[in-house]
């Protein structure tokens, strides 16, 4: 990948708690498995940055290769890659979402 991609995403995955690679937007998801990924961040009130991957072709192969994950959505937290949008709802069920999410926000906070 392309040293100057993989810094964009660097940036991208550490300027905000939380990070969602998805199709379309939080309010209007494009496909079923990013819906699902923003109700459950949603969920635990999860200040969601995102990058709708067709409006950028680029971030669509880039981020797959960056996370070494094959498919959309991609849901970073705290600058460290958690998941699709299984992983992301197992942990909302599980409690573990809300508490991910509360050490990404301070952590922000303090820098």
């Amino acid at each position: 990948m392309a040293k100057d991609l993989n810094q964009r995403f660097e940036q991208e995955v550490t300027a905000h708690p939380v990070v969602i690679y998805m199709k379309g937007t939080p309010d209007f998801p494009m496909c079923g498995f990013s819906r699902g990924a923003v109700e459950a961040l949603a969920a635990v009130e999860a200040p969601i940055a995102y990058v709708n991957v067709l409006q950028d072709a680029e971030a669509w192969e880039g981020i797959k290769v960056y996370s070494e994950w094959p498919t959309i959505p991609q849901v970073f937290i705290g600058g460290k890659f958690v998941g699709g949008c299984d992983i992301v709802r197992e942990l909302w069920q599980s409690g573990e979402l809300s508490d991910l999410v509360k050490q990404a926000v301070d952590s922000t906070e303090e820098k």
